[in-house]
């Protein structure tokens, strides 16, 4: 078996570890593994899946000899080094927004579109956790009917901010519990000129406000769905919200389709769509939440219904784990199957 020597680039972060843990998991073919991370993180040992290692200052010349590259910083990070990996002959799969609507860089859900890594130029991006986990549950309705528009309203887990937000709502809880005043310092985001409690909250504000009074959140929704599915006739608007849970985001899409097609039709559909697990018996109570789909590898959909309002429309409910398939796992699966068509 061909083995890789492979840099993960933020491997301090919440979704760097859990990128290493999957790939240790799943068996991914390693011959070296290289933890990257700013200097102030340089010299601190990572404990992941019973192994060690020893976290590196990323530089210039971190990525000699490097086959395979996960950068799962931010944007301006990525925008640093990726073209420094890729001059050094390194195949790197970016989780950030630095260039996911670059025409010259596929943008992959492998479930939906891996025919697109053939054109990839050493530089593959991730997309954005909310649409990852949207385009799951669209891509199989798409697929047979051919999405006309498109709804959605985000219920999105405080850990999409990152492993700091995970601790300021535990305390928030914890100064609830005491009696005390509880202090914001977090959200919407550590950056912004204010903040609120996030305890007993919803904050409908996730990034930066943008054109027309949307967030970036909600436009990269609209944008890399179009280019993910390669139609961009498809008229998507999304609301973007964050909301008092750790882990795994959750969705509402409404979808109206040219193609009529029914709620059993639909259900079938998805049942038999890679890395889709319908669950949906309202009669049982039983339909997708986020404590049933935290650590799971799969798309939830349930409350598949009919809306009425149209003449081929659709309700579902989406819920999915954004630190896993939202990002690193996506992340290794592009990487499995660029090994898989010899693209690495």
């Amino acid at each position: 078996m061909t083995t890789y020597n492979v840099a993960v680039l933020g491997a301090t972060g919440a979704v760097g570890q859990e990128l290493i843990g999957i790939l240790l998991e799943r068996g991914f073919p390693i011959k070296s593994l290289k933890a990257l991370a700013s200097a102030r993180s340089a010299g601190r040992v990572l404990e992941i899946g019973g192994k060690e290692l020893v976290v590196q200052e990323v530089t210039s010349e971190s990525f000699a000899g490097v086959d395979l590259a996960f950068f799962m910083a931010g944007a301006s990070v990525s925008r640093q080094f990726a073209g420094i990996a890729k001059e050094q002959g390194v195949v790197v799969v970016d989780n950030s927004s630095a260039f996911r609507m670059d025409p010259e860089v596929p943008l992959i859900v492998p479930e939906v579109n891996s025919d697109d890594l053939a054109w990839h130029k050493g530089l593959i991006a991730n997309p954005n956790c909310s649409t990852t986990i949207a385009v799951m549950a669209l891509a199989p309705l798409h697929a047979h009917g051919g999405l006309k528009r498109v709804v959605v309203s985000t219920y999105q887990a405080v850990s999409g901010i990152g492993a700091a937000a995970i601790d300021d709502l535990k305390q928030q809880v914890m100064q609830y519990t005491q009696g005390q005043p509880i202090t914001a310092t977090t959200y919407p985001s550590p950056s912004a000129p204010k903040h609120y409690q996030m305890l007993f909250n919803l904050i409908p504000q996730i990034d930066v406000f943008d054109e027309g009074g949307y967030t970036k959140e909600e436009w990269k929704m609209v944008r890399e769905t179009q280019k993910i599915l390669h139609d961009d006739s498809i008229q998507i608007t999304a609301t973007t919200v964050r909301v008092p849970v750790f882990r795994s985001h959750s969705e509402s899409i409404n979808v109206e389709l040219h193609k009529e097609l029914g709620v059993a039709d639909a259900r079938r559909l998805l049942e038999e769509a890679p890395g889709i697990k319908v669950y949906d018996d309202p009669g049982e109570q039983e339909y997708p939440m986020p404590l049933v789909t935290t650590d799971d590898d799969r798309v939830w959909v349930g409350r598949i219904r009919e809306d009425f309002t149209v003449p081929s429309g659709l309700n579902l409910w989406v819920v999915g784990d954004q630190i896993r398939k939202g990002a690193a796992l996506n992340s290794v699966q592009i990487a499995e199957e660029l090994i898989k068509r010899n693209l690495v």
